[in-house]
């Protein structure tokens, strides 16, 4: 295993005890608004893992809003008793980035329970191809992604289904690169290596929507 990747093992291990520490604390309540929950999950951050830094903006999605992909920018509502929610943030944890999406459920509505669970099981099953054909392009597994949604009964939500993630700052992101995203137009083989001839790590990311229930969900991590 390189450096790299271990510690972006790491970082990710973090993310998920940060993740973890939100759920012990109850902090996902109805009541509050989307940006008041983004706020007391920064301020658990930096209180108890040291994270002031992230690489991208801080994401959290609430009923309709978990329609939106990263790109937009929905106005700010409120957590509802019963609604479907996905935090998305990219925690810079000793100059390395993670990235670590997670969907929940208040109240016990089956079809958005089979939806949040659905996200988890549809990344496994898109990682364990991604393993299982290194050298497919980014093109491939976002249809294989697309494909495998609609095989479940939802939609794809997003116009990619992951991208690079590395030693802050990692390989720009330039969006009209499209091979450093799994993206319908990136034919390269996502085994290239990068400018410097080093493995390039993926993040692979399920969003899944319900257009007519005006839900979606999300999950995200490391590949491999």
């Amino acid at each position: 295993m390189s450096k790299e990747r271990a510690e972006l093992q790491k970082a990710e291990a973090i993310a998920a005890e940060l993740f973890e520490e939100i759920i012990k604390r109850n902090l996902i309540q109805s009541g509050i608004t989307e940006k008041e929950l983004n706020t007391k999950i920064y301020d658990l951050a930096e209180e108890v893992f040291n994270i002031k830094k992230y690489w991208h903006k801080r994401i959290v999605r609430v009923g309709e809003n978990t329609l939106h992909p990263y790109d937009e920018n929905p106005p700010n509502i409120d957590v509802q008793k019963d609604d479907i929610l996905f935090l998305d943030f990219g925690p810079i944890i000793e100059d390395y980035e993670a990235d670590y999406g997670r969907s929940y459920v208040l109240g016990n509505d089956p079809i958005k329970k089979q939806l949040a669970q659905d996200t988890e099981k549809l990344w496994h099953i898109a990682n364990n191809f991604y393993k299982s054909n290194l050298d497919v392009t980014g093109s491939q597994l976002y249809k294989y992604c697309v494909d495998l949604a609609e095989d479940f009964g939802w939609q794809y939500g997003g116009p990619i289904a992951g991208h690079l993630i590395g030693h802050f700052p990692h390989e720009q992101l330039d969006k009209e690169d499209k091979t450093n995203y799994i993206h319908p137009e990136n034919h390269t083989p996502m085994s290239s290596l990068d400018r410097a001839g080093r493995k390039r790590e993926w993040i692979i990311e399920i969003h899944l929507i319900d257009k007519s229930k005006k839900i979606g969900g999300f999950f995200e991590q490391l590949a491999g």
